[in-house]
């Protein structure tokens, strides 16, 4: 307004040099055009204070759930057009002022303006005159409901369901989660679990209630206006087309509420809440909330959610209460009751699935009509009624939606894998590779870690399940249902698929041709068809565990020009085919577990050949040709019990091998000049140089030198196995994929040097029924100056005395100054670990994890010398040592071991003898203690613990100091 006024003076102050009468109009103008600018600037005053005092005014009404009636909305929503309107006529005159003033100048600009400024009085005044609102400034009936009733299926009576909504109710009152992610694959009931929990909000005794619940669904075809016109209209606001106005309007709603909820249910893709208007909690209120519901984990942490909750599918009890209730009485009937069984365990506690078969066979008296549903079921064939359309479609959304190079066919062909089968992340992602479906290109530690990616992802989507057993998946039923009827249809991944159906031979009537992929594991088969299969684009074959399966007819296989994959694994077989030598495209030959197989053709033939697994088999000496394998990758020879021949000069022809895995082989490797006759030596392998992986047997320690770095240094991990003479080893041999593991024993190891070894990245160590340690440990501290950087984890079981001899020093430096895990077993010598400490320098500084089992003459664990040193220490797991009075050598005054997390005893008469401040420990568990009657636990460090587990007997004997610290325990205790 103010340039207005300073415009005026201008005009006056030039109109007095006109002196021609022609111009004498254009003064007339001047004088009207500064007669509207004055009267538009006191009008427009008076409009921006008349809305100023409106929206005061509405600000009261809307706090209590009032909203702004229509008219009202729109006037304002018109002033504030007027008002930006205005401010680009005064955009217009500034930069034009002088020009404006020489008259005669700019004629066509000053009419364009006089015009604008006339037309924008008229709108002012116009909207001055309709600021009267007969029907009031708020809407009839306009207050906002806290809680709006969403119909909907109730949860009682279903247990799983409804810890879930007490676990929610749970987050909700934790003040430190804000954003709560619910995720889990379709039709497991997200929805109706939030929708329970949206109608017993109203009614629920929160501390700190909310003042309004918002419930908004999202779905798989996400659209921002439609999600801001649920909120808009659940707040009684306008809706705005323009989505970025309607976001600034209802940021400025919800920013005046208390406390709110909003529910985003059925989320398929990221949603930024700036864009839609949802104010941030905490930003903008400390106790709102936001939860979220969706079939992606990766979802959910992609909007930063505080806290994720999975939901489970139900029970077998809850799956059946379900089915009957949708099937109605005659799921109880004599004759249909183990059908409908049958049927609901085809469901797999999937809710969506058991609602849908359920009321298709609501009313079906016929036996036939129950057989044939649930035959369709089994088959994978969506002819139940409803089946396709409410459960089939519905998942498929998810495969959909899948994003990546390959992940939907890799999806597809878990499907070939049994029902309920925990399948074998390795073997998975072999025949990944073997298909193409991972590049080939890359080694393949990068390949593994390629399709774990792809598998976390199928995981986070809920399309696949971790398996029973670690380093394993499997498919939820219904979901590898879907997957076979994608696979079914879609061009180029047409499977056949007939696991685990007990078949006892091959079906005909099948169209072969068209398909890609076969697959007839886990069923009875005993014989194959002794004829050409046209199978010429099959690329997948998986016959493994037909257990009756004896013999692959010399014809069977010619049809399958194209194949990729054959597994054989876990049949009876006993010899292979020539015809499988003629497999040109071949890639992975899986044999795994055949236990009667020791006849070969050459398998030179196999010129493509990647993967070779003969884990289990009997053979005596490798077959014939295996060294004109040029492409072989991976040759697995665990559990080869009786193979004693490998012909020197046979493993180095094979230029690409990457993993050669002999883990619980019988052979034994040879070292360079202690070889005999015939034996291949642990020196040819350094000519591979594609080499990452070895897991093999030696006759001794190597007398490798310190600077040895040729082969040991370059591998990813190994596992070598030294021992004289063959032993069963009682521990666990699985290696972890960055694991660089030795193991010794039973032999002397007084004479042997194991520091070349040590000094190549070696991570673990294990010795077990081993002498000489004591003159080992010296010959360690003799030769290294700055000790094994690289070991990580030491175990030593059932060996003999670590005392020094006489005479023999203390180490002067720490020899393991990196070891985080320590186990000793069955030590029967060892009062203390004082005298590893003594031999070997050790500081602990970095351990972990400290585990000491059945040393029965072991009287306290941890001598004074090391109380400065276990800050790392976080576990401590001690078991039968009859011996042990006190996990200290003597009463110490701090704490040594202030971050201990978990403590697990084990068949012990004491364990301390005062009590301690243990300010991390969460976790305490006690078995086999009865004379244990006493916890070391101040009431600081009990009220720090999260659980307590042990026998209820033993826990009722306990003895207390104070009735508060058992009284703040007996919540954590669980009987065992």
């Amino acid at each position: 307004m103010d340039v207005l006024g300073s415009f005026l003076g201008t005009i006056v102050v030039e109109a007095g040099r006109i002196l021609c009468g022609s111009v004498y109009h254009k003064i007339g103008s001047f004088v009207k055009f500064q007669s509207n600018c004055n009267a538009l600037k006191r009008e427009m005053e008076s409009l921006i204070d008349l809305k100023n005092s409106l929206k005061d005014e509405l600000t009261s009404d809307e706090r209590n759930g009032k909203v702004a009636a229509t008219q009202v909305q729109e006037w304002l929503r018109k002033v504030e057009e007027i008002e930006l309107g205005v401010n680009l006529i005064q955009a217009g005159i500034i930069p034009n002022n002088e020009n404006l003033c020489r008259c005669c100048l700019n004629c066509s600009l000053r009419c364009r303006l006089s015009r604008e400024v006339e037309e924008k009085l008229k709108e002012v005044k116009r909207l001055l005159s309709a600021s009267h609102f007969p029907g009031g400034l708020v809407a009839v009936n306009s207050r906002v409901k806290v809680v709006e009733h969403i119909p909907g299926p109730s949860i009682e009576g279903q247990p799983t369901a409804s810890r879930n909504l007490g676990r929610v109710f749970d987050l909700l009152e934790d003040d430190g989660v804000r954003i709560i992610g619910i995720w889990g694959m379709g039709g497991v009931g997200k929805t109706t679990l939030v929708k329970n929990l949206n109608n017993k909000l109203e009614s629920s005794s929160l501390a700190q209630p909310f003042s309004l619940v918002l419930w908004v669904i999202v779905s798989k075809d996400m659209d921002l206006k439609r999600i801001q016109a649920q909120i808009a209209e659940r707040l009684k606001l306008p809706i705005i087309e323009d989505v970025q106005r309607m976001a600034i309007s209802l940021f400025e709603r919800l920013k005046k509420e208390k406390k709110f909820l909003l529910i985003l249910d059925d989320i398929w893709e990221r949603i930024d809440l700036d864009d839609v208007g949802i104010p941030r909690p905490p930003e903008f209120h400390m106790g709102s909330k936001i939860i979220l519901t969706s079939r992606s984990q990766e979802v959910c942490t992609g909007m930063i959610t505080d806290k994720l909750l999975k939901v489970q599918v139900l029970s077998d009890e809850e799956s059946w209460a379900l089915f009957c209730q949708n099937a109605g009485e005659v799921a109880d009937g004599e004759n249909i009751k183990p059908l409908a069984e049958d049927i609901t365990r085809e469901c797999r506690g999937l809710p969506l699935a058991i609602i849908t078969v359920g009321r298709a066979m609501r009313g079906k008296t016929m036996v036939e009509l129950w057989k044939d549903a649930l035959r369709a079921l089994r088959r994978s064939i969506p002819d139940v009624r409803g089946i396709e359309k409410e459960v089939f479609r519905p998942l498929k959304c998810s495969y959909d939606l899948l994003e990546g190079q390959n992940i939907k066919p890799c999806f597809l062909y878990c499907s070939l894998f049994s029902e309920d089968f925990n399948i074998d992340v390795s073997e998975l992602t072999q025949c990944w590779v073997a298909e193409g479906l991972l590049d080939e290109h890359q080694n393949l530690d990068e390949s593994f870690n390629m399709g774990m990616a792809l598998i976390e992802s199928l995981i986070a989507s809920c399309l696949l399940d971790q398996g029973a057993f670690p380093g394993t998946v499997k498919m939820h039923d219904v979901v590898r249902d879907v997957a076979i009827w994608i696979a079914s249809s879609e061009q180029g991944s047409e499977s056949l698929v007939r696991s685990g159906m007990g078949l006892n031979q091959i079906p005909e009537g099948v169209k072969w041709k068209s398909l890609k992929r076969i697959s007839f594991m886990e069923n009875k088969i005993t014989r194959l068809p002794d004829s050409v299969m046209e199978c010429s684009e099959v690329s997948t074959l998986l016959l493994q565990r037909n257990f009756p399966l004896e013999r692959v007819p010399e014809g069977f296989l010619q049809g399958f020009q194209a194949l990729r994959v054959l597994n054989l694994s876990r049949t009876p077989i006993r010899s292979l085919p020539l015809s499988h030598v003629r497999l040109d495209e071949l890639r992975a030959l899986l044999l795994s577990g055949c236990n009667y197989l020791n006849e070969f053709p050459p398998l030179g033939g196999l010129s493509r050949l990647q993967v070779l697994d003969l884990s289990g088999t009997p053979i005596r000496e490798l077959p014939q040709g295996i060294e004109e394998l040029s492409n072989l990758r991976q040759l697995i020879l665990q559990r080869t019990k009786v193979l004693g021949t490998i012909r020197p000069a046979t493993i180095s022809r094979l230029s690409r091998l990457e993993v050669l895995d002999m883990r619980f082989s019988a052979y034994k490797w040879g070292l360079q000049g202690k070889e005999e006759e015939g034996q291949a030596t642990l020196e040819e392998l350094e000519f591979l140089q594609h080499l990452i992986a070895i897991y093999v047997k030696l006759d001794n320690i190597p007398n490798l030198p310190l600077g040895y770095s040729s082969l040991l240094q370059r591998l990813l991990r190994f596992h070598i196995d030294i021992r004289e003479h063959d032993y069963r080893i009682p521990y666990d041999q699985h290696c972890k994929s960055d694991e660089r593991k030795i193991i010794v024993g039973p032999m002397n190891v007084s004479e042997g040097r194991l520091e070349g070894l040590l000094m190549s990245n070696t991570s673990k160590l294990v010795f077990f029924d081993c002498t000489g340690m004591s003159k080992m440990c010296e010959n360690l501290v003799r030769n290294t100056h700055v000790g094994f950087t690289a070991l990580k984890s030491l175990k030593i079981a059932r060996c003999d005395s670590l005392a020094p001899t006489r005479g023999n020093a203390h180490a002067r430096h720490d020899v393991l100054p990196n070891l985080e895990e320590l186990t000793l077993h069955r030590l029967e010598f060892l009062k203390s670990i004082s005298e590893l400490i003594g031999q070997l320098g050790l500081k602990f500084s970095r351990l972990r994890f400290i585990q000491v089992s059945s040393c029965r003459r072991l009287k306290y664990l941890i001598p004074g010398n090391l109380s400065q040193n276990l800050e790392s220490l976080e576990e401590i797991k001690l078991s039968d040592c009859d011996s042990l009075r006190s996990l200290f050598h003597y009463s110490i005054v701090h704490n040594p071991i202030p971050n201990l997390r978990i403590l697990k005893l084990d068949d012990l008469v004491s364990f301390c003898r005062w009590q301690m401040s243990w300010p991390c420990l969460e976790q305490i568990e006690v078995r086999k203690c009865p004379l244990l009657r006493k916890l070391p636990l101040s009431t600081q460090s009990a009220n720090m613990l999260r659980e307590i587990r042990g026998e209820l007997k033993w826990w009722n004997l306990l003895e207390w100091d104070d009735d508060q610290t058992k009284s703040s325990l007996q919540q954590h205790f669980q009987a065992i």
